[in-house]
């Protein structure tokens, strides 16, 4: 199997990354609008470097572009993608738009997967939801087995997947946030800001963990930090005065309000 992408910027580069340690590099090549871009990238890797019209050649074929740049670049790669004589998987990344939208752009009814990565696959810690159709399951079962480095693959109904890619595949900003105000508390009591920084990031990782690990509801597992009269209740006090969760909630929102919007633009 072949794997090209369309497209190496931070979300399509993390996936290239992945790929190239599932399917081997030498399975892998990229296009990007800027040439010398993908080129960088392919010389890190070990991978090939090619065109668009090289990496839709390919059996799977990744498609990294902004949502609102699809229609244009399918439409360029449309009469290649009807000439070819072997069989062959769209994937999208593209945030908002269906499967339906990807094959109407295409032109035809191609096979698609529908997968919604978010940065941390560069590192083996992601979360991929996806959804796929028509898609042969030998080809699936390849694909999943060339993203299995990336992190947990979740297959979902495309009905949830805004839905999923609004608390994973953005929530990354949101935790970098979150560490970062961390370690500027712990500089402002007085620690200096790699230690800050490294205690922080750390705690989140463990944390994580906990909940994915234990299975136990996060609010037991925060109860269970909490002793009473202590100082974490009273920092717990502080954030539900200042609408901690409810701000939380209302991003979520707003990012899956603006995912809709985006399958809606021409």
């Amino acid at each position: 199997m072949r794997y090209g992408f369309i497209g190496c910027g931070n979300m399509g580069g993390a996936v290239a990354r992945a790929v190239c340690r599932g399917a081997g590099a030498q399975h892998v090549l990229l296009a990007n609008r800027t040439a010398a871009k993908a080129q960088a990238l392919a010389a890190e890797l070990g991978c090939a470097a090619g065109t668009n019209a090289e990496a839709a050649a390919c059996d799977f074929v990744f498609l990294g572009v902004k949502p609102q740049m699809m229609a244009g670049m399918l439409a360029e790669l449309a009469p290649a993608l009807a000439a070819r004589q072997t069989p062959f998987v769209l994937v999208s990344m593209a945030a908002g738009l269906s499967i339906e939208q990807i094959r109407a752009m295409a032109g035809g009814r191609y096979p698609v997967i529908r997968m919604m990565p978010n940065t941390p696959v560069a590192v083996g810690a992601g979360m991929i939801q996806y959804c796929h159709a028509g898609v042969a399951p030998q080809a699936l079962e390849a694909w999943r087995a060339a993203m299995a480095p990336a992190g947990r693959l979740d297959e979902v109904a495309e009905s949830l997947i805004d839905a999923a890619s609004s608390v994973s595949g953005c929530g990354p900003a949101w935790a970098y946030q979150f560490i970062e105000a961390l370690a500027d508390g712990g500089v402002a009591a007085g620690l200096p800001r790699a230690k800050a920084q490294e205690y922080a990031a750390q705690m989140l990782l463990g944390s994580a963990r906990m909940v994915l690990e234990s299975g136990a509801h996060p609010g037991a597992l925060k109860d269970a930090v909490c002793s009473p009269g202590g100082s974490t209740i009273q920092g717990v006090r502080v954030l539900e005065e200042r609408a901690f969760r409810g701000a939380v909630t209302d991003a979520v929102l707003a990012a899956f309000d603006k995912t809709k919007e985006l399958g809606k633009q021409k």
